[in-house]
């Protein structure tokens, strides 16, 4: 009978963030794979869990995966764990749950910290719609061509930087974007947690000669709704309010705004709204 993995988050910063849930899935695995084993073997110390562990990581998660998988087809049980976080979240671990969900075996996931949403959480920006873009590519015609097809991205944006990296990266995103606002999460969970929300202008100012410290979450507001040309219908500027409201404002607010932009009366719109919200 084939076995499971199990894929485990664990703390992106703070060991109380790890879950009785998470403790159990590694304490019963039969095996768990890690992605850098020294990590794991510290956090399983910690919990008094001893297991055997396999390394999986971004240059051997070929081989390996079909490794795990033979072992898991033949009824062990894996867990799957990366250095901090959430697995296969911008992480070799998606391999392997592709690889696993390809064999028809069974994938369970034990859900922990991802600095991902924690970040969002605390970005004092809109939260209803997002997108997730990881880390820009060190290639500058891949990171110019990946910038270029977010300038009209009206959803918060999220990505991963390194600290070595950030200067560059917040001018990169200053000039492809134009200035708005960011929050830049450091050290999220650790002593020396830091949520700085500011502009895209004043963070590459501010990083500009070096000096970050700590891995980086950066939250970038989203571009502004594209406003319907003069002479908008009413449905077309109720579709703009529907955008704001989606970013968080009332349903009044967003009206005014549209109307504002569309030269209709706010009350139109408002209804208009209403009625398109209770369509969905």
């Amino acid at each position: 009978m084939s076995g499971t993995l199990t894929v485990v988050g664990t703390p992106i910063g703070n060991l109380g963030d790890f879950s009785p849930r998470a403790q159990e899935a590694l304490a019963e695995a039969d095996f768990i794979a890690a992605e850098d084993t020294r990590v794991t073997m510290k956090l399983l110390a910690h919990f008094g869990i001893r297991k055997p562990l396999v390394s999986y990581f971004e240059h051997n998660k070929r081989e390996r995966g079909e490794l795990i998988c033979r072992r898991i087809e033949a009824g062990e049980n894996c867990a799957l764990v990366s250095d901090a976080g959430m697995p296969a979240i911008s992480d070799p671990g998606e391999q392997l749950v592709a690889q696993c969900a390809e064999r028809g075996i069974r994938v369970v996931a034990v859900p922990g910290p991802s600095a991902v949403v924690t970040a969002l959480a605390l970005s004092g920006l809109p939260t209803g719609r997002f997108t997730f873009e990881g880390f820009l590519s060190v290639n500058k015609k891949s990171r110019r061509e990946h910038l270029e097809k977010l300038k009209g991205e009206e959803r918060t944006m999220v990505f991963y930087e390194a600290p070595h990296k950030l200067a560059g990266t917040l001018a990169d995103l200053l000039e492809a974007l134009g200035d708005r606002r960011v929050a830049l999460a450091r050290e999220l969970t650790k002593v020396h947690e830091e949520v700085l929300r500011t502009t895209l202008a004043q963070a590459a100012r501010q990083y500009g000669e070096g000096g970050a410290k700590g891995e980086f979450v950066l939250v970038v507001e989203g571009a502004a709704p594209a406003a319907p040309a003069p002479g908008a219908t009413v449905e077309e500027a109720a579709a703009l309010a529907l955008r704001y409201a989606e970013e968080g404002v009332s349903a009044s607010e967003a009206a005014r705004r549209a109307a504002g932009e569309t030269g209709l009366k706010k009350g139109q719109v408002y209804r208009a709204l209403l009625a398109l919200q209770q369509e969905e």
